[in-house]
């Protein structure tokens, strides 16, 4: 490390949701909360969206070339917090987030 740089502390927060409103929604939140009990925030940022895609034969019987096709999309966002205190770290694990999204906390 170089003479006068501090190592600072960051909380990585990682959302992924099939709904790409809810995730905004989710993402609004926890911004508001940290700036809110004072850390500096990095984020949202968008990450590439999976699109996973299934191809179903829709009889079972004569139309075998009839195909119903289905996509589920996985969107997903990054967030740093970035110097967090301890009031920061307590509202961030009391956020009552819509159902739908998943979330993961990495110090």
């Amino acid at each position: 490390m170089a003479k006068g740089t501090s190592k600072e502390t960051r909380i990585r927060i990682k959302l992924n949701s099939y709904d790409s409103k809810i995730m905004d929604v989710s993402c609004s939140k926890i911004v508001d909360t940290a700036i809110r009990t004072g850390a500096k925030v990095v984020g949202p940022i968008p990450l590439p969206t999976k699109k996973e895609r299934f191809t179903v034969i829709r009889g079972p019987h004569i139309d075998k070339r009839s195909r119903e096709q289905f996509e589920l999309r996985t969107h997903k966002r990054i967030i740093d917090v970035l110097n967090p205190t301890p009031s920061t770290i307590d509202s961030l694990s009391h956020l009552a987030l819509p159902a739908g999204v998943g979330i993961s906390l990495k110090m």
